[in-house]
């Protein structure tokens, strides 16, 4: 059990570190996304840095097992601001934006989810530093 734990940490610990290098690294389409859901330029750039930010540090608490309360915490966050203001299908007109945002909603809420229930886990973590 051990093993897949680690295996499982790697995997969700990647998918949040993948989407830190595409906040910080290739931000210029989720800027303008951003300003798309009524964000100023300025408030959007914030807000994708900061995201970009919450995701680094919770991808990296969560592989290195280094506080990884504090890095749950950061997923958490991103993914409630994120989730329902990014996402907010209920408001889409187009059939497939709708569609597109309502996957990415179930998406988002399975991982907090997942996340939540990553609190319940015995620290510390087997493999962590």
């Amino acid at each position: 059990m051990t093993t897949l734990f680690l295996i499982g940490r790697l995997i969700f610990g990647l998918y949040w570190l993948n989407a830190a290098y595409n906040h910080l690294f290739k931000s210029a389409g989720m800027i303008g996304y951003t300003q798309s859901k009524g964000m100023s330029a300025g408030t959007a750039k914030l807000a994708v840095f900061g995201t970009g930010l919450l995701a680094l540090i919770g991808g990296a608490s969560i592989i290195l097992g280094y506080h990884p309360h504090y890095g749950m915490a950061c997923i958490v966050i991103f993914l409630l601001g994120v989730t329902w203001k990014m996402h907010s299908y209920w408001n889409d007109t187009d059939p497939m934006q709708k569609m597109s945002n309502r996957v990415q909603f179930q998406k988002n809420i399975a991982l907090l989810g997942a996340t939540l229930m990553m609190f319940a886990i015995t620290q510390p973590w087997a493999f962590s530093i």
